[in-house]
C-alpha cells in the first residue's frame, strides 16, 4: 500500500505502530520515545490498566510521563465494574486511532493483553448486546450468569447448540465456553460459524478476519529468560520501594474489605484480578490481627508468590507472540520486528535506534532497514488436537502441549506412582496366588493389569481424535 502511493505521487499512509513483549521488557518506555520522537500519541492495550487504581501493580505510566506524550486507555473505568468487556475496549480504542490518524499523527498501541491488541488488528470479534458502562450499576451481564453454572453442564449446553465451538474450547474454560453461549443465546447463530464467517471475508486467514489497518509495523521486545527473571525481580522489589503496600491497603480498604467480609470477593473479574492483589490476600485479611511476625512471613509470602506468577506471566506472553505471530505466515499477519532488551546499557543502540529506523521506513514508504523475525513451523503439528490425561485428571489441547505435559515432572510423577501401585498390587496378588493355591486350590482374584496395557514414559494416556482448540477469538 505504501509502495503504490509513492508511485501515484502520494505521501504513504501513516502506519499503525504495535508494541509487544512480555511484561518488564520495556514496551512503555520505547513507546514514549517513539511518541516523542516521530509525532505519536499512544493507545494502552492493557485490560488492568483501564481501570482506576492499583497504578503501581498494573504498572502504568507515570502522570508525568503521561504530559510528555499524549495516552490513550488508561484509568477511566469504575474499579466496581466487572463485566467490561475486549468490545468495549475495541469500540473505544479503534475510534480512537482513527481520530490520531485523521490528526496525521502516529497511533503507538503498547501493552501485554493479548486478545486486546489482536482485537484492533483482526475482525476477530463478535458484537452482543451492549450491557456494559464505565460506572458501576445495575447492568445485567449474561457471560457473568452463564458462568455460575457448573463447568460441566455448561459444556454440555454448547454441545446441544454449537458442537463445533464445544469441541474446540477446553471443559474447564468456563468463561470462553460461557461466551460462546452468550453470542449464541445473543445473536441466534453458532459462535464457530459467525468466526468462519470472518475468516472467509476477504483479507481473512487462520487468524481471523481481514487486518484492519494493512500498514502495521509490530516491533517486539524479548530478552533471554535468566535476563528477563532477573529483570522480573528486581522491578517487584522497585514496587514495593515506591509504595506497592500502600498502595494495596488502601484499595483493599476502600474496595475488597467488604466483600471479604460476607464472603462474596471474586479474583477472576473487573481489575480484582489484577495480577499482585489476589497474591497479597492472606497479608491484607490479616494484618492487625495477627502477629508481627506472622504478618512479616505472610508479607514475604506475598512478595514471592508476586515474583512467581509475574514470571510465569511474561512466559505466556512470548509464547503467545511465537504462536500467533511467528509461527502462523499468511497474508494477515503484520511484519514482526524483533528488538533484543537484555543489555539496558544498550538500550538506545539495541533498541531505540533500531526501532525508529524501521517506523520510520514505514512512514517514509521504504523497504525497513531489518528482515522480520520469521520461524519455522511444522505445518503437520495439530495445534487442535484434543487428549484426556486420565492419570493427571487433564484434558490437554494441541501436539505440541501434549509432547511437554508428556515430559513434565507433574506427569512423570504420577506415572512413577501409578508403576509403585500396579508392582505393589502384582507383588500383592502373587503373594496371595501362593497362599490362596495352598490352602483351598483356588487362584486370587485380586486383578492384575497386563503388562500390555501398562503406560510407558511418554506414552499418551488417552488420545482423542476429535479437533480442539482455544477460542481463536481470545473472547
Amino acid at each position: 500500500m505504501a509502495a503504490a502511493a509513492l508511485r501515484l505521487g502520494r505521501a504513504p499512509p501513516r502506519p499503525l505502530v504495535v508494541i509487544l513483549g512480555a511484561t518488564g521488557t520495556g514496551k512503555s518506555a520505547l513507546a514514549l520515545q517513539l511518541g516523542l520522537r516521530l509525532g505519536g500519541e499512544i493507545v494502552s492495550a492493557d485490560s488492568m490498566q483501564v481501570y482506576k487504581g492499583l497504578d503501581i501493580i498494573t504498572n502504568k505510566v507515570s502522570p508525568q510521563e503521561q504530559q510528555l506524550c499524549r495516552h490513550h486507555m488508561i484509568s477511566f473505568v469504575d474499579p466496581l465494574v466487572s463485566n467490561y468487556t475486549v468490545v468495549d475496549f475495541r469500540d473505544r480504542a479503534v475510534t480512537l486511532i482513527e481520530d490520531i490518524f485523521a490528526r496525521d499523527k502516529i497511533p503507538i498501541v503498547v501493552g501485554g493483553t493479548n486478545y486486546y491488541i489482536e482485537s484492533l488488528l483482526w475482525k476477530v470479534l463478535v458484537d452482543t448486546k451492549k450491557g456494559t458502562s464505565t460506572a458501576p450499576g445495575l447492568v445485567a451481564d449474561r457471560k457473568a450468569e452463564l458462568e455460575q453454572v457448573d463447568a460441566e453442564e455448561l459444556h454440555q449446553r454448547l454441545r446441544r447448540v454449537d458442537p463445533e465451538m464445544a469441541a474446540r474450547l477446553h471443559p474447564h474454560d468456563r468463561r470462553k465456553v460461557a461466551r460462546s453461549l452468550q453470542v449464541f443465546e445473543e445473536t441466534g447463530i453458532p459462535h464457530s460459524e459467525i468466526l468462519h464467517q470472518q475468516q472467509e471475508e476477504e483479507g481473512g486467514g487462520p487468524l481471523g478476519g481481514p487486518l484492519k489497518y494493512p500498514h502495521s509495523c509490530i516491533l517486539w521486545l524479548h530478552a533471554d529468560q535468566e535476563a528477563l527473571d532477573r529483570r522480573l525481580e528486581q522491578r517487584v522489589d522497585a514496587m514495593v520501594a515506591a509504595g506497592l503496600l500502600e498502595e494495596l491497603r488502601d484499595f483493599h480498604r476502600r474496595y475488597n474489605q467488604q466483600r471479604v467480609a460476607e464472603n462474596r470477593q471474586d479474583y477472576q473479574h473487573g481489575i480484582f484480578q489484577s495480577i499482585g492483589f489476589k497474591e497479597f490476600h492472606e497479608y491484607l485479611i490479616s494484618e492487625g490481627n495477627c502477629s508481627p511476625e506472622t504478618s512479616a512471613l505472610l508479607l514475604q509470602k506475598g512478595i514471592q508468590a508476586l515474583k512467581q506468577v509475574t514470571k510465569r506471566y511474561a512466559r505466556r506472553q512470548n509464547k503467545w507472540v511465537r504462536n500467533r505471530f511467528l509461527r502462523r505466515p499468511g497474508p494477515n499477519v503484520p511484519p514482526v520486528f524483533g528488538l533484543e532488551v537484555c543489555d539496558e546499557l544498550q538500550w538506545e543502540e539495541s533498541v531505540l535506534q533500531p526501532a525508529l529506523e524501521i517506523v520510520e521506513s514505514f512512514i517514509q514508504g521504504r523497504e525497513p532497514p531489518a528482515e522480520p523475525v520469521k520461524m519455522q513451523h511444522d505445518v503437520s503439528e495439530n495445534r487442535r488436537s484434543h487428549r484426556v490425561c486420565e492419570l493427571c485428571d487433564r484434558v490437554i489441547i494441541g501436539d505440541r502441549e501434549w509432547a511437554a505435559h508428556t515430559r513434565s515432572k507433574s506427569h512423570l510423577h504420577h506415572l512413577k506412582k501409578k508403576r509403585k501401585l500396579e508392582a505393589s498390587s502384582h507383588a500383592a496378588g502373587t503373594d496371595g496366588d501362593r497362599r490362596s493355591t495352598g490352602s483351598s486350590g483356588q487362584p486370587s482374584s485380586l486383578p492384575v493389569q497386563p503388562e500390555s496395557e501398562r503406560l510407558g514414559p511418554g506414552q499418551p494416556c488417552t488420545q482423542r481424535a476429535e479437533p480442539c482448540v482455544w477460542d481463536e477469538a481470545g473472547v
